[in-house]
């Protein structure tokens, strides 16, 4: 099986992998594709237990805030609620897709899409329903880099904290139903094995001309982001995958640059009033004061809760702003094309992996928001709403997740020598294929 690694464009020829074992690129050590085991029984089994975690965590009450003898309890649902109320439908509509919505979609998408290709019987050829299947499993593989209930959850911790000293705070069922639901989506995200449910759907097409080897630079072939199928180049701007009928990128270098740094100086700007504004308002006993992203930092310092003061300077201060220096330095780098070496390449595509590992982490502020916003409502003895700092914050966090999603790595390995074969032939290579790492 021939696959064009997505992060440095090298063809690779995949052996047929066991179970617990994976391939990864000979060059830029990315993984290829792992072969899980038990690929469809563990992934359909975590599925329905998020399922029945997720109905518990939105059929109980969540939270409680006492104070003087005054109370307020929230469900999980409240909190987008409250944030509408307060006319921020944009971080209501986020709340819900990213900690509800989209993960029971992935959730269903899973068991639908595995239950399907348990039933094939001639595997590799899905005669019904092919171009919804085909749909269906594009957008489970679209929706995965949104599923935020992992960081929801930091965020929930977080508030508590924060509260904890003013007012008694009382767990509902629902809180330990969601500790256990977020645990249960990670490990069923790690379980979905892309080549295996492509593979029980659609069988890879053969592509004439492309050798183990090549690269993007040889421009004799296009790889698909979501099925990893060669496809030959296309003679349109608007080709599809064989396969999956994904519509086809051709690599260009200075569209992805240019799309890339768009979202990069858009988050930019939007960084600046979220810093100056207000994250949120808090009234106590009449008396209305406002909170930045740092005074509130500040303030967690001198009570004393440094350790949630540092969870909230990195997660809103010092992680967006290391994300956008460095990739604006990325972007800099794979424009100007200054050094052209293997070790810088790779150098620059750990940098980058680990911005997109941490960059959704920064919703973490914007999670505290919303929790305190729905927890604390006791009209003029105790109540928090949020301030404009706070949809300016989560644009950030979009804009810089979408400029990290449009910057193609692959810019990095576009040397000065035209392939990957040439190089290899230059350092004396005595083998002409490359042959992946395969690892248990």
């Amino acid at each position: 099986m021939m696959i064009a690694c997505e992060e440095c464009g090298l063809v690779v020829d995949i052996p047929n992998l066991n179970e617990g074992e994976k391939a990864t690129c000979p060059r830029c050590s990315h993984t290829l594709i792992k072969a899980v085991s038990l690929p469809f029984q563990r992934p359909v089994a975590y599925g329905i237990a998020c399922l029945i975690m997720l109905t518990l965590s939105l059929s109980f009450p969540f939270l409680s805030f006492t104070v003087n003898g005054m109370g307020h309890q929230i469900t999980l649902l409240n909190a987008a609620e409250t944030l509408q109320h307060f006319e921020n439908s944009v971080l209501a509509v986020l709340l819900m897709t990213t900690v509800i919505i989209f993960p029971a979609m992935y959730i269903v998408l899973v068991l639908y899409l595995y239950y399907r290709a348990n039933k094939v019987k001639n595997i590799g050829h899905v005669i019904h329903a092919r171009s919804w299947i085909k749909f269906l499993c594009r957008m489970l593989f679209k929706i995965q880099p949104w599923l935020m209930v992992d960081v929801f959850l930091v965020g929930v911790l977080v508030s508590l904290v924060k509260i904890s000293a003013l007012a008694h705070i009382g767990l509902g069922n629902s809180f330990w139903a969601f500790c256990l639901y977020s645990v249960l989506v990670i490990k069923c995200v790690s379980l979905v094995d892309r080549t295996w449910l492509w593979d029980r759907f659609f069988a890879m097409v053969p592509v004439d001309g492309v050798h183990d080897g090549d690269t993007h630079m040889d421009h004799n072939h296009v790889g698909c982001h979501a099925c990893n199928q060669i496809n030959p180049m296309p003679t349109t701007h608007h080709a599809r995958c064989l396969r999956c009928d994904s519509r086809l990128h051709v690599f260009d270098a200075n569209h992805s640059l240019q799309y890339a740094w768009a979202y990069l100086i858009a988050s930019i700007v939007f960084y600046i009033p979220a810093n100056l504004y207000p994250m949120m308002y808090t009234v106590s006993l009449g008396q209305t004061e406002g909170s930045t992203i740092l005074g509130g930092v500040v303030l967690l310092w001198k009570m004393g809760s440094w350790p949630i003061a540092l969870v909230i300077f990195m997660a809103s201060i010092f992680i967006p702003m290391a994300k956008m220096f460095t990739l604006a330095w990325l972007y800099f780098c794979a424009g100007k094309r200054i050094d052209d070496s293997t070790q810088i390449a790779i150098k620059c595509l750990k940098l980058y992996r680990l911005t997109e590992l941490i960059g959704r982490w920064s919703m973490v502020d914007i999670f505290v928001v919303a929790i305190l916003v729905a927890l604390v409502q006791l009209q003029n003895v105790m109540a928090i709403s949020p301030g404009p700092a706070a949809l300016c914050f989560a644009i950030v966090v979009i804009f810089t997740m979408l400029s990290a999603m449009s910057f193609d790595p692959r810019v990095f390995w576009t040397p000065k020598r035209k392939s990957y074969k040439q190089d290899s032939e230059l350092d004396t290579v005595e083998s002409n294929s490359v042959v992946p790492s395969v690892h248990k």
